[in-house]
Order: C-alpha cells, then structure tokens, then sequence
C-alpha cells in the first residue's frame, strides 16, 4: 500500500527528512489550503512567495521522476486544510499512512496529530541543534542566554574555528558593530528577479483573492526557487557582507536594505541551508574578502540566534506565544496599518514593512518593537502583526523575538531585561530623527518625542517588577534624582499621548 510524504510550504528541499523516507508507490502530497493563508491576515509578497516556490518544488519534484499529488488554492476539490488534503488523498490512493517532516507551529503539529490516519512526525534535521540537544544544553541553567548556546554552536559546526579557539581570538566582535548610519550606501540591495510565468500566474492569484491584505504585492522580486536563492546568497556575499557589520544596526530613510542579507525568508523556507549559508561567510573571511567582525556577526544570526529561537519555541511548548508575564493588553493602533503617523520612525518602518514584507531586525525590535513595548500592547497581537506582515515569519522563529525578545512577555526567558529605550537610541542609529515633527532631544512640552516620554513612563509603571534587576538599577536611580514636578509632567504627557493614540488621533 502507498504512503502519503506530505511536504510543507517552509520544508522545500530535496533532503527534507519525510522526502528521504520516499519508497516505491509512495505519493508525495503538497497543497495551498484557505487554512495556512488565512491564520493570519499574511501580507500578500509572503503568500505570493510560498506559493510560487511550492509549485516550482513540485515541478522539480516530478522531473525527478516523483508522484506528487499537488492542490492548487483554486482547485474546485480543495480541502481548505493540510489534514483535510491528507483525508482526500488518502481516499483517493488507497493510502492509511502519512510521512511528514515536524512542523515549525505547535497548532499544525496538533491538527496533524489529531488527523484520523497514521502520520508519523519526523524530526527536521534541517536545523543544527534538535531539540534534545537544545534541552540538554538548557536543562539545569538559571539563565538561558545566547551566547553560551551560540558558542556550542560554533565548536559543533567547526564554523569560525581555528584549533578549537574562535577565530579571530574572540567569540563576539558586537561591539564593532555598531557604526552610525553611512553617508551612502554602496550596496544596490538585494538580486530582483524578474516574475517567470509560474510566478505571474501566482501573483494573479494572490492579487484576486487577498486584494485586501495589507501590504504591496507588486513589485515581487523574491527568488523562488534554490538555484534563485543561492544566486542570491553569492551576490550578498560578494557585495554586501564586508560591510555587514559595521552597519547591522543602521537605519536610513529611503535605505530598505543597507547591507542586510534578506536571506532569512529563503532560509526559512528551505530554499538555503543555515550550514551553506554560515559556510559562505564563512569563506569569504578566510579569502580575505571581508573582516571577522562583518562574518562573525552574521554567522552569529544563522548558527545561533535561528537555533536559539527555535530551541526556546520547542522547550516552552504550545502556550509560549500566548504569554503575557507583564499583563498588557491595548490594541494596537492604526499607524502600524498604514494610518498617518508624526512619528516618521514608525512611518518609514511601517511603509517598508508594507512594500517589501520586510524590516530588518534593529527596525523590529528598536522602533516597532520597543515603542509596542513601551506602549502596552497587546502581546498576542503584536505577534500576529509580525506573523503576518513579515516574508520570513513563521511562529518557530517570531515567538521567541516577539514574545521573548521586544515584548519581555515570557519573563525574562530571553532577555534579561526589556528591550526599551529613549529616543536617544533611534537618533544615535538613524536619519529618522532629522525631520520629524517630534524632537529626540526633547524630553518634555511641545515637539518633546513620545519614546522619551514613554519610556520613563513604562519604567515608573513596572517598577515593582524590574528596580531590582541590576541592569536597570541605574536608570531608576537616574528617575528618582529628577524632581517630582518633572516626573509627573512626564507621567501625565505620556498619559495624554496614550489617550490620544487609543481614541484614534494622529500622533
């Protein structure tokens, strides 16, 4: 009797673990189901995207002579859900057993394994550290930070290692990265390719069922399948990469790009491996072609902080992303859908995120992260707002950066305290600043901006939750040396702003 290999829409490699289990008459099951595009209101390029590398997938599938049973969104016969497409195809081969790779969501691990036929999850050997290893290196600890993970990483892969010693005599070259914003950019961004004929079909697709979605779904430029993807990797490396960590925390108006990889979402879907891609960088340090502090700063975003994330997600189970440590809970507010905003930080990261579906990581966790933060959001929705607005996010990888890492929702799992600043931060890292409405070097009255409020307030709200964390000790000394009067008109404009955001306004 045949089995059924079910291969998912982030699993699109060849060495997928369920693909290597394929024997004779077995049928390899892909579909695009209302269920998957619709958990979230994701935007329209990340659809776009994983349907086109599906169908490229099973094209190549099927050249190599596999049986792929593949439903289109549009098919009449469509299920609407992966263990709906399972049953159907299950009837229609005669098959009662399903092969499947584990899932990076723990509500698709739970809709498989509630599935009426035999599906046996395999581990996804994709990633360098499985869960076992990662519970055995948290097991036991107090804190679970990522740089003592990050370097079991390195002696594990051998990546930026000379003689058991990191390369370069340190394990972390951070502190060289973080030069202010450039005068230019040298770097044109990230290879464009051109829409083939399965990408344009795609795109009508999308572009007549999720027109409502936020989020610009031309011009699509992504690369869709592996060769596109490598293509891609070649050109960050050769072009983009030596200047990668000097300015990886960067931000300029107009500048979508800078010197970041956009790797992430080809990397998350299966098109790149974390091992060919931190191999690369790799290489180009040891032929000279670009500075250990450019490499290490990036192999440290491939080999650790991706393992990590998902090493959390995994170890805390199914509730994780439904943490809320400080009890937050106001909506957020329009701006971050596009509404008018004088806050040109949040303007200029929100429109990015709407043309491209991408931010890179300091836009996410420094202006949209840590203004969430500051103001009360909603956790929970602050997750679904980047599930469903980024190319790369899948919960594996946004639980622990959202809940964990900007939101400070899981108590410190992550972090060891939470990610806010001042506008100070945002000034000092960006052209944003320069012509806003709001000034970062004013901390009160007209024009003061609203970080510099908010900030202080935040840390006035949960002060009984972090005086005595040792790493904030000095801010709060630094709040209770200013005057009452001044912490009060501080207290009360942030209050004002809050109001005036929650009632709708433009601020």
């Amino acid at each position: 009797m045949s089995r059924l290999i079910l291969v998912l829409g982030d699993q699109l490699t060849r060495d997928v673990a369920a693909l290597r289990e394929l024997g004779d008459g077995d049928v390899v099951v892909m579909a695009e189901v209302e269920s998957e595009a619709t958990y979230v209101r994701h935007h329209p390029k990340k659809i776009a995207f994983t349907f086109a590398a599906m169908r490229k997938f099973a094209a190549r599938l099927r050249d190599d002579g596999l049986t792929v049973a593949y439903t289109r969104l549009e098919d009449a016969e469509n299920a609407g859900s992966i263990p709906g497409e399972l049953l159907r195809r299950a009837e229609e081969h005669g098959a009662r057993e399903v092969i499947a790779t584990e899932p990076g969501e723990w509500r698709l691990i739970e809709a498989l394994q509630d599935c009426p036929l035999d599906v046996s999850l395999l581990p996804d050997d994709r990633f360098i550290a499985s869960h076992a290893e990662f519970d055995a290196w948290a097991d036991g600890r107090k804190e679970l930070r990522l740089e003592w993970f990050y370097r079991d990483m390195r002696r594990k892969t051998g990546i930026l290692m000379e003689d058991g010693e990191p390369a370069g005599g340190k394990w972390n070259f951070d502190h060289d990265n973080r030069e202010r914003p450039p005068d230019d950019i040298s770097f044109g961004g990230p290879m464009h390719f051109t829409p083939d004929e399965t990408v344009a079909e795609v795109l009508d697709l999308v572009e007549s069922r999720f027109a409502s979605n936020f989020g610009d779904l031309r011009s699509f430029w992504f690369a869709t399948d592996q060769e596109e993807a490598r293509r891609a990797l070649t050109r960050f490396v050769k072009h983009a990469l030596p200047k990668f960590g000097d300015y990886q925390d960067a931000m300029l108006a107009g500048e979508k790009f800078l010197y970041h990889s956009i790797l992430s979402v080809y990397l998350n879907a299966g098109l790149l491996t974390p091992m060919e891609v931190a191999r690369a960088a790799e290489q180009a340090w040891r032929d000279g072609h670009a500075p250990i502090n450019a490499v290490e700063g990036f192999v440290r975003q491939i080999i650790g902080w991706r393992e990590y994330v998902r090493g959390i997600y995994f170890r805390e189970g199914p509730d994780y992303a439904k943490r809320n440590d400080l009890g937050h809970g106001r909506s957020l507010p329009a701006m971050f859908w596009g509404a008018e905003t004088h806050m040109r930080c949040i303007s200029e990261t929100v429109a990015q995120t709407r043309s491209e579906a991408y931010a890179h990581h300091i836009q996410r966790l420094m202006v949209t992260g840590n203004f969430s933060l500051l103001c009360g959001f909603d956790p929970q929705e602050v997750q679904d707002w980047y599930m469903a607005n980024y190319a790369d996010a899948y919960e594996w990888v946004m639980s622990a950066n959202v809940i964990g890492m900007t939101q400070f929702a899981d108590g410190g799992i992550v972090a060891s305290k939470p990610y806010v600043s001042s506008a100070n931060y945002i000034d000092k890292m960006s052209d944003y600043c320069g012509d806003c409405r709001y000034s970062a070097k004013t901390k009160t009255g007209e024009g003061a901006c609203p970080f510099n409020l908010l900030f202080w307030a935040f840390l006035d709200r949960h002060r009984d939750r972090f005086r005595n964390n040792p790493r904030m000790a000095q801010i709060y000394s630094t709040w209770d040396r200013m005057g009452a009067e001044k912490r009060d008109t501080i207290l009360s404009e942030a209050e004002t702003f809050l109001k005036r955001m929650d009632q709708g306004a433009t601020v």
